[in-house]
């Protein structure tokens, strides 16, 4: 039923096309300038040219969609899964690792803030983007820890016209969610700034209502980014930005009858200085400073006696040099086509201090490092491309990483093109995993980062809370190792007249993972916890896009993945018959065998999407429609035998969520957007970012 009032709406809304738009991008220049990419090298790159698994989402793709936040944009590509953490808070999976491995950038620096390993990326606001870039697989060798996984790159608009232009919208849509956008900017002979400011708030929804509270609380935000270029000369120029971002949201928690109310609280700052300079056609350097805070609060207490439940602070920074620079042996274009011989090395070198106070921890810490990379793109054949870089971290906390890095590329035809990559990754410990002294006042387990491990475990047994310790002093004193990958990506590409397609095979090799594991147990009962490496894993699999392009006015597109990630050891114990789980039909305990292993929490089997997009240039308008398949996943372990079973009862179904956006301008300058998310009504209590349908209607002022 659901899937015939899919087809019954878009049938009305495809015989409504006079509702549809967005200016259609006409030259090709423009859509040349699109794709072209700088995260993958650090140098400016076409898109179809690069070794790698890339994924660059446009401007105008982000605009047709309707989407107004990082999350729901990045959820319809393929491979890019959103995943909550037990905070709530929407991280991003890239090739079946996990969002603690994924870094995020804002025009090329990092982004910090991640409370319980997730990046809430539901924070960033795509008002203001020229495009966001994705690098699949391991990125150490360019941008070192937290680039095991993959690198999400958000560029900025750079002004253009010497004219004032910009635009005004209001969003209103389902749960009285709002989004506001103010964007001006404007070119003034050597002067170029830009501004933009967000308000974005919601009423929240409830998807449970036996349970007290609701799932999703009223709050709203702000973001306001300011950008000033200046060019001194042709060889000589400041890219100058600050950002501010403020949130507050209503808290609330029953325990024990009580209902305790509060709020939490989010803000984030950041300001970014780079001085680029051509000392001529081969050489280039970036002179670069960069700064951010990051902090958030959350008090919940009693409304009535004033007996407070949590109160808890987060406060990280991050101040980060450095100086980076570029030197062609012969110059080239950005296809890297011409002056194919033509060699680009890129190296930099840089400092990173990183300092975090919160609550759980008994002063602030911080972290240091320096480090260096080199990397050399070279043709040296007509149709070979060559990438080979490395990077060296010295860190203060744990041992020295180098991160080395190969892609090739080489075209077969004009139409063909095989690639592949190489890539080591690495993350090191983090703030919590070093540092934490928590301990649950209701429940009573214990917490405790590995360096501090040692010293609390003793304050423990001198209160006399301590039944028995179950490790060795030993296994505390050596120092905890960063995890690290090795990456692997095999594809083939394909791009002739209306089709391109790309296929590309993956496998990542992971180790020294960091978990919890049990140091001691506690006379009341309970436990107490600290962090090991042990773990290793492996996620593998391949994935593959195709457009077509019917005409001018019609694209589909189709993507899909399948992955397999599973945990070495516990992969060898299923086979050695050492893992047991009881068949609920039976009652009975069997032996979990490699069929009923089903491989690591909220991984799925498949991923899929298809989507059509229909622009309608004559009547200045456009409809599209994004449908997305996420096949079953579990989320944790229910029979307590370690691991994801075919007998667990934590498994979410296989959905179908539907998207649809039309829009049309009017007098030129005024654009109306109507459209709906989830237009199938999926539903479930166990993922708290799919209420059901969401609609909204849209207005722009483009000036």
């Amino acid at each position: 039923m659901k899937y015939k009032c899919l087809i019954i709406n878009t049938l009305t809304i495809l015989s409504f096309l006079n509702v549809v738009s967005q200016e259609v991008v006409g030259s090709t220049q423009v859509n040349k300038l699109e794709e072209v990419i700088l995260t993958a090298t650090r140098t400016e790159r076409q898109l179809s040219s690069l070794p790698l698994p890339v994924t660059l989402i446009s401007k105008k793709k982000i605009l047709q969609s309707g989407t107004i936040r990082l999350d729901e944009i990045l959820s319809e590509q393929t491979g890019i899964i959103t995943v909550a953490d037990e905070s709530g808070f929407e991280g991003v999976q890239i090739q079946g690792i996990a969002s603690d491995y994924i870094l995020i950038l804002i025009d090329g620096v990092p982004l910090v803030g991640r409370s319980a390993g997730n990046f809430d990326l539901s924070r960033i606001t795509i008002g203001n983007i020229k495009q966001i870039e994705v690098v699949k697989g391991p990125s150490s060798s360019l941008y070192g820890s937290e680039a095991l996984g993959g690198v999400i790159n958000i560029i900025t608009e750079k002004p253009k016209s010497e004219e004032l232009n910009g635009n005004v919208s209001y969003r209103i849509g389902s749960f009285t969610q709002q989004d506001i956008n103010l964007d001006i900017k404007q070119r003034y002979k050597k002067l170029r700034y830009g501004f933009f400011a967000n308000r974005f708030s919601s009423e929240g929804y409830d998807l449970n209502p036996d349970v007290e509270g609701q799932t999703v609380n009223p709050f709203e935000n702000y973001t306001v980014n300011g950008r000033v270029y200046y060019d001194f000369n042709d060889k000589l120029a400041l890219f100058t930005s600050t950002r501010f971002y403020d949130q507050i949201q209503d808290a609330g928690f029953t325990f024990n009858d009580v209902q305790f109310e509060g709020d939490s609280k989010e803000r984030e700052w950041n300001a970014h200085a780079r001085l680029d300079q051509k000392w001529n056609e081969k050489l280039t350097t970036s002179y670069e400073f960069y700064y951010t805070n990051y902090t958030a609060n959350e008090r919940l207490a009693d409304p009535i006696s004033d007996d407070v439940l949590s109160d808890s602070d987060f406060d990280q920074k991050l101040v980060r040099p450095e100086i980076r620079g570029s030197y062609a042996f012969a110059p080239a274009d950005r296809s890297g086509n011409a002056g194919w011989k033509a060699g680009t090395l890129t190296a930099g070198l840089g400092f990173q201090y990183d300092e975090l106070d919160r609550t759980f921890f008994d002063e602030p810490v911080s972290f240091n490092s320096q480090y260096v990379y080199a990397q050399y793109d070279i043709n040296p054949i007509e149709r070979l491309n060559v990438i080979a870089g490395a990077r060296f971290d010295n860190h203060s906390e744990y041992s020295n990483q180098f991160s080395p890095k190969l892609a090739m590329r080489y075209k077969l035809t004009d139409a063909f093109a095989v690639k592949g990559s190489v890539g080591y990754g690495f993350k090191a410990p983090d703030f919590r995993q070093l540092y934490f002294d928590f301990t649950n006042s209701a429940v009573g387990y214990t917490v405790l980062g590995y360096n501090v491990a040692l010293e609390k475990l003793q304050e423990l047994q001198e209160q006399g809370q301590i039944l028995d310790v179950v490790v060795s002093d030993d296994d505390l004193n050596n120092p905890l190792e960063a995890e690290s990958s090795v990456g692997y990506n095999l594809g083939l590409t394909f791009k002739e007249g209306k089709w391109n397609s790309e296929l590309n095979f993956f496998r990542n090799d992971i180790k020294n993972l960091i978990d919890t594991r049990i140091i001691a147990r506690k006379t009341n009962g309970q436990n107490v916890f600290s962090y090991v490496n042990f773990d290793e894993i492996y996620t593998t699999g391949f994935e593959i896009n195709t457009g077509y392009k019917i005409n001018d006015a019609i694209n589909l597109s189709a993507g899909y993945q399948l992955l397999y990630a599973y945990d070495k050891k516990k992969q060898q114990d299923v086979e050695d018959g050492q893992v047991f789980a009881r068949d609920p039909a039976t009652n009975q305990t069997v032996a979990v065998t490699q069929s009923d292993y089903f491989g690591l929490v909220n991984r799925s089997r498949h991923n899929a999407n298809f989507k059509v997009f229909y622009d309608i240039a004559s009547a200045k308008a456009n409809i599209n429609l994004r449908l997305l398949y996420r096949s079953k996943y579990a989320q944790f372990d229910t029979n307590g035998n370690g691991l994801i079973d075919s007998y667990d009862t934590s498994f979410i179904d296989g959905f179908l969520t539907a998207n649809v956006a039309a829009s049309k301008t009017f007098y030129e300058d005024f654009t109306l957007q109507v459209g709906a998310n989830n237009l199938l009504d999926y539903t479930d209590n166990n993922i708290p970012t799919l209420p059901g349908i969401q609609g909204y209607v849209k207005l722009n002022y483009q000036f």
